[in-house]
């Protein structure tokens, strides 16, 4: 089994090209849809969560825009959180790879995959990226979001362009979509060869 790492900073189109991957039948891990469900109602993490940071959960779970607001900028509050998130995250990812041991090829996504040290616990890696004002626009067009939430998020990952160098993989997501596909099909077909050698 190949294990490939998914990774790129906001607004560049990761999501996308996820989809692009399980279309091709490829199992993939997202590590955002995890948190969402280990945060969500009864979810295993929301007494933790309350408990680290009073008054931002409730019946719907944690309520993510007060989570936001207490720990955005305050990185002894962001450890805080990680701590709590990134083992339970890593539990839900080793169970997903037993489920798919017979897959030639697997994708893990995972935002933060170069932050948090995650590019060693994958055989390759695959950034996706975008010219600078594609991503600024798709960012700024999301519901709720201001420049000030962008920037702060942006300061909390590594720049585009190291991203892109230490990648093995870099696919372009601001060109047309069956562009973008067809790398991604490429990708795919070079990975699965490989691995039949």
């Amino acid at each position: 089994m190949i294990v490939l790492g998914l990774t790129g900073s906001i607004g560049m189109g990761k999501s996308t090209v996820a989809q692009m991957f399980r279309d091709e039948g490829v199992p993939v891990f997202d590590a955002d849809a995890c948190v969402h469900h280990l945060q969500g109602p009864g979810g295993t993490l929301v007494a933790a969560i309350e408990s680290a940071f009073p008054g931002t959960t409730g019946p719907e779970g944690v309520n993510r825009a007060a989570l936001g607001r207490a720990v955005l900028g305050d990185d002894a509050a962001m450890r805080r959180l990680e701590a709590i998130v990134h083992p339970a995250v890593q539990a839900e990812r080793t169970a997903f790879l037993a489920t798919h041991a017979e897959s030639p090829l697997v994708v893990v996504d995972v935002p933060l995959l170069f932050e948090t040290g995650g590019d060693k616990t994958v055989d390759k890696v695959l950034v996706v990226s975008a010219e600078p004002a594609v991503q600024e626009a798709r960012v700024l067009a999301r519901p709720g979001m201001t420049r000030e939430k962008f920037v702060a998020i942006l300061t909390r990952q590594l720049p585009d362009v190291e991203k892109r160098a230490r990648a093995d993989h870099v696919i372009a997501t601001d060109i047309p979509l069956n562009e973008t596909r067809e790398k991604v099909q490429a990708l795919i077909t070079c990975m699965r060869d490989s691995e039949g050698r």
